[in-house]
């Protein structure tokens, strides 16, 4: 593809960077942002700056968070002896909008894959353990991961390693499709699977 200018090809380079974003679009994109007054483009490159550099993640749970505690960890309402163990934060929003579940998470930042060199070390899966063993509020673990080679594979090392434990060990129901991601699945499928889910 030709570009008029070495700006707008450079733009159009890391725009294209983004997840689901094509070469056509991120140059539609770009061309957008030249319409738009600068203050505008400003407003956008400082959100996305301040975000980079002041997004933190909670020191309990791992989720994204704006202070040391999130709000969900911080709430007085979530049942503390629930834990939903989800893969990243998209999973924490999937979860969340389904509205049928109102304890709290552990958010992994990922699942076991050794074909792409992640393994439980690279995870949170060992603050996990530290939180039930040091926290006997911790009645249940939902494991509320992909069901797919790799999320069962997370699943069987986290129970394994909780096995010592006192605490009741769930999966989520299988609504959700065998090779489906949470965040794509519907709010009524997976509020059913955080309903009925099983005992491992």
């Amino acid at each position: 593809m030709q570009y008029p200018s070495k700006l707008i090809e450079n733009a159009v380079n890391e725009i294209a960077k983004l997840p689901g974003i094509g070469r056509k679009t991120a140059l539609r994109l770009v061309l957008h942002l030249l319409k738009e007054d600068k203050s505008e483009v400003y407003q956008l490159s400082e959100s996305l700056t301040t975000l980079r550099e002041n997004i933190r993640y909670c020191d309990t749970c791992y989720n994204i968070s704006d202070s040391a505690v999130c709000a969900i960890c911080a709430s007085h309402r979530r049942d503390p002896t629930l834990v939903c163990v989800v893969e990243d934060t998209r999973d924490v929003m999937a979860v969340e909008n389904t509205d049928q579940y109102f304890g709290l998470y552990h958010v992994l930042g990922g699942i076991i894959s050794p074909v792409d060199g992640i393994g439980p070390d690279e995870l949170t899966i060992d603050a996990l353990i530290a939180r039930a063993e040091q926290n006997p509020a911790i009645k249940e673990l939902i494991l509320a991961l992909p069901a797919t080679m790799e999320g069962d594979t997370t699943a069987f090392y986290i129970s394994k390693k909780l096995k010592h434990l006192p605490v009741k060990i769930t999966n989520i129901a299988r609504g959700v499709p065998v090779g489906g991601e949470l965040e794509y699945t519907d709010e009524i499928t997976l509020g059913r699977s955080i309903t009925n889910r099983t005992e491992l």
